[in-house]
């Protein structure tokens, strides 16, 4: 409490004293000795309530120990159990959260992580990725203001994720990685990297990228091979020593006929080799009979043009051509969509011909754009001209059905920039974004697709897209969210196939280790999406005609079932409605590959880096005691003694107002009884 407060206490208090001295004692009438009764309560009454104006406030400290945390993170990937690592695991693990020293000196908190991290219950060895740099960085900020060393159990060899050897800078706790698995170097082969396209299109010849590794010290002789079912298609005779430990083989094979094409390639094994699972490798390729081409047409260059190139050409089945308005109409039956960017009086003759021939097409509009020549060569919408311009943000029409949209925060998104004015369609369109300015939606149009005389089109109503990529980029890291949507309007948009009440989504093919998703959409008799649907899936093995059916769940929009795990093989699939007769079928294969089976040691150099790097120390499994000696030892790790401040105003004691109260009622109740009233 301040010393002016006080000061103001004790004045109110002599006021309160010598008003209740004049009012009871100075000239006053009462002669008995109720007098000094009525001045004590007189006094009481004007203190209280001067002391309500001056509202002192008074301090209370609570003081506490905080003790720092242990954060023990342990490895739950499959390659612990590969490598023999369980029963170390679970001792060290036991030894941790049952030393009473560490429990007295420190609050044990333990997690397990593989592609994720989750709060330990039990340990199966069955993630089939692991992504150490992910957990390292949640730790990192879930501990940000607090002392928390890290304890990480694991043998360092992450499948999934960015270079974690990095990520420790980034985390201000020193990091304890205890090292599983074997430290001794075994002479060993392995296929390290494959690059191949996904996709190749019929009678061409598609590249294959091959990353051998040797780990060893002696002249080493073995082959190399490439097998098409149980046919070598390519081979070469490799050779590696101390000095020559890996090779780059590069090769190209034709793609004979359409569908899913599954190769191996193979290493012979040396003797005695360890190690063998990681000597070979399946890899798959799609074969596609023709390219989808994709005519961009302008007249101004702006990013956006780069930005769709890019986005619609990261499917290798779409080929964009950027071409202006007369260089279109030269060469214009070669392309299944035209997108139509900024038109202005030049695109005259590419608007009629598109509005003549029937061509699916997708209109983006800006601020260039000519709406007097765009409202007279079609019929299908109408724009208020008012040759003004607006920013708009994008908000996403969540009930949209046409096709399957991935969960993106367009909320997010740069606005665009459009035509300020009302735009009428004149026929039946569907909405997949709306205009919003400052998060109310406007519900003016910003991007709609519609079908009129067995024609797609679309209607961007908005330039700057270029942003929204990039936005992209910086909240995921990857163009791929924008990029898959960007594909999925396109590929809607150049295919002439039929609405179907169940739409899915899928792909041909999923490597060992990927996530099996399949996506589906459902609709009514009037093509809205329904929400209330019971979806099953009945998934056929083709190779053992094993059958097995699995619920779909309704997510973001859409019906999805995540099959990862299932074994590898080729499989046929149908989605149906458990109460009608609706179906929609297609089938996938699953490659044979587990990337945690890849590895024969532990990562050291890695893990012993990250530890240096943020003031920890490295362990191994035969040594891991010595982690509680170091952590008891080590004064960073001290118990700290805070306390909480709590300051309360007198205004809000409760008390006082009773007091007070009480006081004023007693003198009025003794002076009425007196009959001094």
């Amino acid at each position: 409490m301040q010393n002016e407060t006080i000061i103001y206490m004790i004045m109110a208090g002599i006021a309160a004293l010598l008003l209740a001295l004049f009012q009871y004692i100075y000239k006053s009438k009462v002669k008995s000795n109720i007098k000094y009764v009525l001045l004590a309560l007189r006094a009481i009454s004007i203190f209280g309530i001067l002391l309500l104006l001056i509202n002192p406030k008074f301090e209370s400290n609570t003081y506490y120990d905080e003790k720092p945390t242990l954060v023990v993170a342990v490895d739950n990937s499959q390659s612990v159990s590969y490598l023999e690592q369980n029963e170390n695991v679970n001792e060290i693990l036991e030894t941790l959260e049952s030393n009473p020293e560490l429990k007295e000196r420190f609050e044990i908190k333990a997690y397990s992580f593989g592609k994720s991290v989750s709060d330990l219950d039990s340990l199966n060895y069955n993630e089939r990725q692991s992504n150490i740099s992910q957990a390292l960085k949640q730790f990192g900020e879930v501990y940000a203001n607090q002392t928390a060393p890290i304890v990480v159990v694991t043998d360092g060899n992450q499948t999934y994720g960015s270079d974690y050897s990095y990520i420790s800078k980034s985390v201000k706790q020193p990091i304890y990685p205890i090292i599983l698995g074997d430290s001794t170097i075994y002479a060993d082969l392995s296929i390290k990297q494959l690059n191949v396209n996904r996709y190749v299109y019929l009678k061409n010849k598609f590249p294959i990228e091959i990353v051998v590794n040797y780990n060893g010290n002696e002249l080493i002789n073995t082959e190399l091979k490439i097998y098409s079912g149980n046919s070598v298609v390519f081979r070469e005779a490799l050779q590696f020593d101390a000095s020559k430990t890996s090779e780059i083989i590069s090769t190209a094979l034709t793609a004979n006929s359409v569908g899913v094409k599954t190769y191996r390639v193979e290493l012979n094994p040396l003797n005695n080799e360890k190690n063998t699972v990681n000597n070979s490798k399946n890899f798959g390729v799609e074969v596609i009979d023709q390219k989808t081409n994709i005519a961009l047409v302008y007249d101004r260059l702006h990013p956006d043009l780069g930005a769709l190139k890019k986005a619609i050409e990261s499917n290798e089945q779409r080929s964009v051509s950027i071409l202006k308005p007369q260089d279109y109409l030269n060469q214009i039956n070669d392309f299944q969509l035209v997108i139509v960017y900024n038109p202005n009086i030049n695109f005259n003759s590419v608007l009629s011909e598109i509005y003549t021939q029937k061509l699916n097409s997708f209109i983006i509009t800006g601020t260039t754009t000519n709406w007097n020549l765009l409202n007279s060569s079609q019929s299908y919408f109408k724009q208020t001209i008012t040759n003004q311009t607006e920013d708009f943000q994008p908000l996403l029409n969540r009930n949209y059905n046409t096709f399957i949209i991935d969960n993106l925060s367009f909320e997010n998104y740069p606005p665009l920039q459009s035509e300020f004015g009302k735009l009428e369609f004149l026929v039946p369109h569907d909405d997949i974004l709306t205009k919003s300015v400052n998060g109310i939606d406007t519900g003016e149009f910003m991007l709609s697709t519609f079908e009129v005389n067995n024609t797609k089109h679309a209607l961007l109503n908005g330039e700057g897209i270029w942003r929204w990529r990039a936005q992209s980029f910086l909240d995921m890291e990857s163009f791929n969210d924008f990029d898959n949507f960007m594909g999925k309007l396109v590929q809607y948009l150049s295919s002439n196939k039929k609405r179907n009440r169940i739409n899915i989504d899928y792909k041909s093919f999923y490597n060992g280790n990927d996530d099996v998703i399949i996506s589906a959409q459902y609709f009514n008799k009037n093509f809205e999406f329904d929400d209330a649907a019971s979806l099953t899936i009945v998934i056929k093995n083709k190779e053992n005609d094993n059958i097995r059916e699995v619920p779909l769940l309704l997510s973001n929009g859409s019906y999805t079932v995540d099959l990862s795990g299932i074994d590898s093989g080729s499989y046929d699939f149908t989605i149906k409605h458990n109460s009608e007769s609706i179906s929609a079928s297609g089938s996938f294969r699953v490659l044979e590959y587990n990337v945690e089976q890849q590895f024969l040691n532990a990562d050291i150099d890695k893990l012993q880096s990250i530890a240096n790097n943020s003031s920890g120390r490295a362990f191994f499994v035969t040594d891991f005691n010595n982690l509680i000696d170091n952590l008891l030892n080590d004064n960073r790790y001290a118990t700290i003694q805070k306390s909480t401040k709590n300051i309360v105003p007198l205004i809000d004691w409760k008390y006082l107002l009773g007091l007070i109260a009480l006081s004023l009622f007693s003198e009025w109740f003794i002076r009425k009884y007196n009959g001094l009233i």
